[in-house]
């Protein structure tokens, strides 16, 4: 080897040594970060040290998550791994794809086998239990179904409609199945999807609430009936936090206030606090601003109205369903909202305590299939 390349690659070895000192005196002196306000989770601390843990190999497992998630100007290095990768023309990062026009869309991964079905078991339990009870059931497909056309070339959503259609196919009972999908599908021109999070938008929300009428037995209002407003222009959604796609344009936030509002009481039951809106503003100053609904998930949440025709509604669901609730309440005296995710009480209990005769179960499909509360619904079913 020349003396010049000893020379070149001594010192480039000097400086790197450097460079890792550098770092690791600047992160041992910086205090270590809870929150990546970018990625919307929670970060890493430093692993408390015992022989146990080390010997079992978790102290080091951890040990590394915290270095990394810890790193000196992680959020910099990450959106430059974002864009090294969007210009050697990646288009997908940790389950998400980057398509058209700036749509970050999820990618579907099939539920495993024998699960689907489980689900489907305890559906079907709950509902021979409850005879009374008028059922009705709505699975919504996300982006990825419906705007296809966004998706790269060599991605698809027809898995997604595969499995939702074996869902539709599947032995209901009384329960009775609305398809949204020719809603979301005449009008996918319109901005139904979020384009940084895996939501429907209030649009596609509404979209959805009229479906419901006729089934559910009522009549929905029309857009001139709400006053539609943005809130926000500045959402960087789920999506956007999963993939570290970055350089996106955020997405905006509209409310439906109705032109002729009614008197609206929230409890949320576990909690054992009360609002007089399902609207939680200040939230729209936070990383995840669609929590602007109900505050996020809950495991029950109880809406009072001033609907005086007494008809009370269970809802069964996801976070989809948040912005397509306040929709539903012109039409109902009181709905109660059960997320099964975090709600520990008995579902056929509640309905008979509460003498509900109506109820809607609504997922967004990948929810439905990666979610295993869902069997849930039927444990208190003989």
């Amino acid at each position: 080897m020349k003396k010049y390349d000893q020379v070149y690659y001594r010192a480039l070895a000097i400086l790197l040594l450097m460079f890792t000192g550098a770092v690791l005196v600047i992160n041992s002196l910086t205090p270590g970060k809870v929150l990546s306000e970018s990625e919307n989770r929670m970060l890493q601390q430093l692993p408390a040290f015992s022989l146990q843990t080390l010997g079992s190999g978790k102290f080091a497992l951890e040990f590394e998550a915290y270095i990394a998630d810890q790193f000196m100007e992680r959020d910099f290095w990450i959106g430059l791994k974002s864009d090294a990768d969007q210009r050697l023309g990646k288009k997908e990062s940790n389950g998400v794809y980057i398509g058209k026009d700036g749509y970050l869309i999820q990618k579907f991964s099939p539920p495993e086998k024998g699960d689907l079905e489980d689900k489907m078991k305890a559906v079907q339990a709950f509902d021979q239990a409850t005879p009374g009870l008028r059922k009705h059931m709505m699975l919504v497909p996300t982006a990825a179904a419906v705007l296809e056309d966004k998706l790269p070339p060599y991605a698809s959503g027809g898995g997604e409609r595969v499995y939702w259609d074996k869902i539709k196919a599947s032995d209901l009972g009384d329960i009775q199945w609305i398809d949204v999908s020719p809603a979301l599908e005449a009008n996918k021109e319109q901005p139904i999807y979020y384009k940084t999070d895996h939501h429907w938008t209030t649009k596609g929300a509404f979209l959805a609430y009229r479906e419901l009428g006729a089934p559910m037995g009522f009549t929905p209002k029309h857009e001139a009936d709400f006053n539609i407003h943005q809130v926000t222009s500045q959402f960087y959604g789920s999506l956007y936090s999963k993939s570290g796609f970055r350089h996106l344009q955020p997405d905006s936030i509209e409310l439906y206030d109705p032109k002729t509002p009614g008197n609206i009481s929230v409890d949320y039951v576990d909690e054992q606090q009360s609002a007089d809106s399902m609207y939680v503003m200040e939230n729209l100053t936070k990383k995840d601003k669609y929590t602007v609904f109900f505050n996020g998930n809950h495991g029950l949440i109880r809406i009072t109205t001033g609907n005086p025709d007494g008809r009370r509604l269970l809802i069964v669901k996801d976070s989809y369903a948040n912005s397509l609730i306040p929709f539903l309440t012109t039409h109902f005296s009181e709905i109660d909202v059960i997320d099964l995710r975090y709600y520990e009480g008995d579902v056929l209990k509640l309905t008979e305590d509460r003498q509900i005769r109506d109820m809607l179960i609504l997922y967004n499909i990948i929810t439905f299939f990666e979610d295993p509360s869902i069997k849930s619904i039927a444990d208190s079913v003989e």
